[in-house]
């Protein structure tokens, strides 16, 4: 008699953590398109040669100048490249104008945390893919995921919500995800390191 309540009673609480489980994450964030579509698959083809330091290059103290300015854009997109409805709107809109480009960044730190790409980069050898992911070999951009709760992006807090595998501890840059990094590499860390 007890087990026939029981078991309509487990079937909906394994639904309702199974749903839980898939719908919260979804939820949890905002998803909000880059203000114009972006290729770095045909930036850094043979073809055009570039790398992900012409446009992102190391600035004197160590971290990087973030995203290009359109001072260095303008340059080759004086005139559409092509005849894609973005090449034009980049352009018209933002070239022509001589108006900055409001992209959206996926890996924008806390203003607490100081972070040097400097010793990571020329010191441990660390490529831009390890944390960034795949981004040179992308076609196009995808959408920006925003936290609702932390506003933090997606790219900050990685897309695994548990880290059950090392693959999930290479996704993210919160700071257990760099901690960790430091574990595996045998780097000494202390609190001021980082934050400011």
């Amino acid at each position: 008699m007890k087990l026939r309540g029981f078991i309509p009673f487990g079937v909906g609480l394994l639904v309702a953590l199974g749903g839980g489980w898939f719908a919260v994450p979804r939820a949890m964030y905002r998803r909000t398109e880059q203000p114009i579509q972006f290729s770095h698959k045909t930036h850094t083809s043979e073809k055009v040669g570039m790398s992900c330091q012409d446009c992102h290059s190391l600035s004197a103290d160590g971290k990087f100048s973030g995203i290009p300015r359109l001072e260095t854009c303008a340059p080759c997109h004086t005139e559409p490249q092509g005849k894609s409805a973005e090449e034009k709107r980049l352009v018209d809109e933002y070239v022509s104008k001589n108006r900055e480009i409001p992209w959206l960044v996926y890996a924008r730190q806390p203003e607490n945390v100081y972070f040097s790409h400097a010793p990571h980069i020329k010191l441990a050898g660390i490529k831009c893919e390890r944390c960034h992911g795949p981004h040179g070999s992308t076609g196009r951009l995808r959408s920006y995921e925003q936290n609702r709760i932390s506003t933090y992006a997606r790219d900050v807090e990685g897309y695994s919500l548990v880290k059950l595998n090392a693959a999930d501890w290479q996704q993210g840059m919160k700071m257990n995800d760099c901690s960790h990094c430091h574990q595996q590499r045998g780097v000494q860390e202390s609190c001021l390191t980082c934050h400011k």
